[in-house]
């Protein structure tokens, strides 16, 4: 440790750097998405040597840790992913400055560090108060239908009775609150081949689906308030395909629609606003569909969170996983020390301090639920 506080001497960093420590052995196990058991693997060690309330419960690759039980209080518990995305990464993970760099570092191995930490160095402190959950869990960064969480949430005895989860993915200590349901949908515009010599005896699907493109170009963002919270219903054409040949007019293109909505609209509801958008012009496949979520800004343990220092509040412009604990009756919100603009990105690094003042936070709301 005192190698580690050499390195980062000349920021104002309140506290023990153990958690730091944490973070960097964390991001020093590979963990990409799909090979997430080497790293549930040392987790479930780690936290098996602790006194817990009971045995780790394991679903493939992910765990539910029972840390304690019987307190009569509230029920949390604390979520987070296990995997990372595939990124280009120079040099060994590190820390320079206020930078700690690694593979997952902000995205969300920062909060998977807060979440252990606090077990380890803290739970004296709130452990008798509360009834405090753990999970770890894989496959977060692919489809909705390969996430594990829905495997735990669906057979795990205990965690569809929290009172409250927080997911803790990036957000740069500000309380995310809510989140945007996201629809893949395959649009297929249908043609007829012909030599591109002779366009006429054939019927372009490429340029069938110009008018649609256009349009797309031209829509505004609808607006949705809900508690004080702006969230914003958006379309987007991801990616295009089609074509034979050079010389061939295209029989086939397809687009990848997504449509990003607000927590005003269920999942039927943004499916019936995609077909009207279509108007029939194309076939359209549903790809992947995963629901929004409700903000539940006036829950008493989110406005306990919310008066613990936390940067700010804000709508979830984006779909995590507290939309699958809302799904599932569960209250849920995102908080995490991560920089959420590091997330996915080449040589991916997250603030130090960020992750100190995170974990301070965490421990103060906890305590302060007793």
């Amino acid at each position: 440790m005192t190698e580690l506080k050499k390195t980062i001497r000349g920021f104002d960093l309140r506290g023990d750097l153990a958690v730091v420590d944490t973070l960097l052995w964390l991001v020093q196990i590979p963990s990409l998405y799909g090979e997430e058991g080497p790293l549930c693997d040392a987790v479930s060690a780690r936290l098996g040597s602790r006194e817990l309330a009971g045995p780790i419960r394991r679903y493939g690759h992910s765990i539910v840790v029972p840390v304690t039980r019987g307190t009569g209080g509230p029920k949390i518990a604390l979520v987070g992913h296990l995997d990372v995305v595939r990124t280009e990464h120079e040099g060994e993970p590190r820390i320079e400055g206020d930078k700690l760099f690694g593979p997952g570092a902000a995205d969300m191995k920062s909060g998977l560090a807060v979440m252990i930490d606090l077990v380890e160095r803290s739970l004296s402190d709130f452990g008798k108060h509360l009834d405090l959950t753990l999970v770890f869990y894989a496959r977060e960064e692919g489809p909705f239908a390969e996430n594990e969480l829905g495997r735990v949430l669906e057979e795990d005895p205990e965690l569809k009775a929290v009172d409250l989860a927080v997911c803790m993915e990036p957000s740069d200590n500000k309380l995310s609150l809510g989140a945007s349901g996201s629809i893949h949908a395959i649009v297929r515009f249908h043609g007829k081949t012909a030599h591109s010599a002779r366009p006429w005896q054939g019927e372009n699907a490429l340029h069938k689906a110009g008018a649609f493109l256009s349009q797309l170009g031209e829509l505004v963002p609808r607006e949705s308030t809900i508690d004080g919270l702006v969230y914003r219903s958006v379309f987007s054409a991801t990616m295009g395909h089609g074509g034979r040949g050079r010389n061939v007019v295209p029989d086939l293109f397809e687009i990848n629609l997504n449509h990003r909505f607000a927590p005003d609209r269920s999942l039927a509801q943004a499916e019936a606003d995609i077909l009207e958008l279509v108007a029939g012009r194309a076939e359209v496949v549903w790809h992947d569909r995963s629901p929004a979520a409700l903000p539940f800004a006036s829950h008493p343990l989110v406005v306990a969170l919310k008066g613990s220092g936390v940067a700010a509040v804000e709508p979830k412009q984006a779909w995590t996983d507290v939309a699958r604990f809302a799904a599932a009756g569960i209250a849920a919100v995102n908080f995490g020390p991560g920089d959420n603009a590091q997330a996915h990105q080449k040589n991916e690094f997250t603030s130090v301090s960020k992750v100190l003042a995170g974990r301070e936070i965490v421990h103060r709301w906890l305590t302060g639920l007793g």
